[in-house]
């Protein structure tokens, strides 16, 4: 489930999975598939130490009516929105053994991205991370380094309730790779901290 993370531009918002059969990534009202965030993570760790990093990604922006209610959604009482949408699909499972992020979640892309397209189509919008890389900014939310790290931590331990049977995705094994072997300050410190 999404959690909330500090923003320097927003204060409080959330950013997670949002239902655990897809790899949909919620940030406040963008979302982004988690293959596609870690393999462009992935891509700005290979740039030069003291420069900046720029880069667009594509990603989904809802306005807050289209995205529906997590909580009337996973409770089966307020399907509207996107969200909704998604949960009658992929409803909340009755027996919590059974929540955990699936590590195949990806599969589910081709459905999602069309449930998603009945509200809107998708849009690039420009990533800078400064040549100190002490902060990010995602589209309209700009993030210190340390709140950047905070969102990588999430993704890499499957949010909340982390990754079924401790299995990652291999997108995610590939970024850990490309961030390991980094010189750009943006990801100092990184995996010192897991």
């Amino acid at each position: 489930m999404p959690l909330a993370f500090n923003s320097i531009s927003h204060g409080e918002l959330a950013f997670g999975f949002f239902n655990i059969e897809t790899d949909l990534l919620l940030l406040d009202t963008y979302f982004i598939f988690a293959s596609d965030f870690c393999n462009h993570v992935a891509a700005m760790a290979e740039g030069r130490p003291g420069s900046d990093l720029r880069m667009e990604w594509e990603v989904y922006r809802l306005k807050e009516e289209q995205i529906g209610s997590l909580a009337g959604a996973i409770h089966g009482v307020d399907l509207r929105g996107f969200i909704g949408d998604v949960y009658r699909l992929f409803p909340f499972p009755r027996d919590m053994e059974a929540f955990a992020q699936n590590p195949e979640g990806a599969g589910t892309q081709s459905i999602v991205r069309k449930l998603i397209e009945r509200y809107e189509k998708a849009s690039l919008v420009p990533v800078v991370a400064d040549a100190t890389g002490s902060t990010v900014e995602i589209g309209d939310y700009l993030f210190s380094r340390e709140e950047f790290h905070d969102l990588l931590r999430y993704v890499w331990g499957g949010g909340y309730p982390n990754w079924k049977a401790g299995i990652r995705p291999d997108y995610l094994v590939g970024m850990k790779e490309k961030v390991g072997a980094s010189g750009h300050p943006l990801f100092d410190g990184f995996w010192s901290s897991i």
